[in-house]
């Protein structure tokens, strides 16, 4: 017999989810203690855990694995080739259609004549606070993105408008959004993804001094702190339109105490996701709610409420810390809406984060 820690271990499936199958009558414990509830299993259940692992890796349907879990346990090979095979034509009859799909977008894209991110012929050099723009970057960097496959992403982006510079990151789970004020530019808007690198190292520029100057030449961006500059190329690519992605329809607002919440998520349940989403990885979930008296908790595996909302709790932990507040105002919107984490002060300065649904 397997505990449901072994089983997990050795299956793959991870033990929330061990849960939810025997919830769901697809793969229930040969045994369960009857004082403390806790589940075993038998040797023959492990190879159906990892039948079952491999199907929803696939993206079948609940209802589709409980008769190939059926079929399988009764040697029907027939009724389980069947059901593969259906399977199989369903998905690749989505890939051409999706297929087609993208051909259309993609000439669209050809014929798009207005890129988000216009080239600039001009040079700019704007006069930034030194300390406003530290905690500016601190504020966003967790959020830059690492996937080679996005490279657009893999950088922040400095949006010189007026008298205010908004940096922005995103890894498309999460956006950052922060702002230094500037002077000595009055002309029009500009725009550079500067790489992730280059970021780190204006950081470090500016620990001292309370002013700096920041030069977009072209394709080309420094900042100068005192007698010390950090200079490189911008990145060639267009970043995507924040401002659209940070529309967020009116939420429950809640203010939390940073370092007791922090506590509270670090130490509280959390569930394996098999959703994947997230690159290819799997990731612990916290999942909150937060109640009418604006108190959120971290709710117990199985609490599932219809206003609750998951997060990758590795990203709402960067977000909390990358807060830089005793006190952050959590904005919570449906499920399905992102969860925004702002500063009581600050209106400029929030992060968000993509919800991952609950269903396994």
């Amino acid at each position: 017999m397997r505990s449901i820690g072994e089983m997990a271990r050795d299956s793959g499936l991870g033990v929330s989810a061990l849960r939810f199958y025997d919830g769901a009558g697809l793969l229930v414990p040969a045994w369960v203690d009857p004082v403390t509830g806790y589940r075993w299993y038998g040797p023959e259940q492990l190879e159906e855990s990892r039948v079952l692992a491999r199907l929803r890796r696939a993206g079948m349907p609940l209802a589709d694995i409980r008769l190939v879990l059926a079929g399988w346990s009764s040697a029907d090979t027939d009724l389980v080739r069947k059901l593969l095979q259906a399977h199989l034509r369903r998905l690749e009859l989505g890939l051409s259609d999706a297929r087609s799909e993208f051909s259309t977008l993609r000439a669209l894209l050809e014929r798009r004549e207005n890129p988000m991110t216009v080239p600039h012929t001009t040079t700019v050099r704007p006069a930034v606070s030194a300390p406003e723009l530290a905690a500016a970057l601190d504020a966003v960097r967790f959020a830059a993105g690492t996937d080679p496959e996005l490279p657009m992403l893999g950088g922040v982006l400095f949006d010189i408008e007026r008298d205010a510079l908004r940096v922005v990151a995103t890894d498309r789970y999460r956006m950052a959004v922060a702002q230094a004020g500037t002077s000595g530019h009055g002309g029009p808007r500009v725009q550079v993804v500067v790489p992730s690198p280059l970021v780190d190292a204006m950081r470090a520029l500016l620990s001292d001094g309370a002013s700096a100057r920041l030069t977009v030449d072209g394709d080309r961006v420094s900042l100068e702190a005192g007698d010390r500059q950090a200079a490189g190329r911008c990145l060639d690519h267009g970043f995507p339109d924040y401002r659209r992605l940070v529309l967020l329809p009116a939420g429950r607002r809640a203010l939390v105490d940073v370092t007791a919440f922090r506590e509270a998520v670090e130490a509280g349940p959390v569930r394996v996701s098999e959703v994947r989403e997230q690159d290819g990885v799997s990731f612990d979930l916290s999942v909150l709610k937060v109640a009418a008296d604006g108190v959120v908790t971290v709710c117990e595996d199985g609490d599932d409420g219809q206003d609750h909302i998951a997060v990758n709790r590795e990203f709402l932990l960067d977000a909390l810390a990358a807060g830089a507040r005793d006190q952050l105002i959590l904005e919570f919107g449906a499920p399905t809406a992102p969860l925004a984490i702002r500063r009581p002060d600050t209106e400029g300065t929030f992060s968000i984060l993509m919800p991952v649904r609950l269903e396994n």
